[in-house]
């Protein structure tokens, strides 16, 4: 059911191997000019692996309203499909 008013979200790439199950997806929200992935969960050893490795003037840690996500390396055409999507959003 679409909320009315709410334009849906752009389907745009999927797991190749999926089986049916839950698996890294990708869409575009044209509306908010945004890419959104649905990947596997960060564990904890990667969660630390992240706070100890910070990104250049960024503060160490993993802010609140942010999470970690996976996307295994196989799925980087489909990545590059939604960024291509994206890019003539601007």
């Amino acid at each position: 059911m679409w909320l009315e008013g709410i334009m849906p979200l752009r389907f745009v790439a999927i797991d190749p191997e999926t089986n049916g199950q839950g698996s890294v997806t990708f869409w575009l929200d044209e509306e908010a000019g945004e890419i959104i992935a649905q990947g596997y969960i960060a564990d904890e050893a990667l969660r630390q692996k992240v706070t100890q490795a910070p990104a250049p003037n960024h503060d160490a840690g993993i802010p609140e309203g942010e999470d970690i996500i996976r996307i295994p390396v196989r799925l980087v055409p489909a990545l590059r499909k939604v960024c291509d999507a994206a890019e003539g959003l601007d």
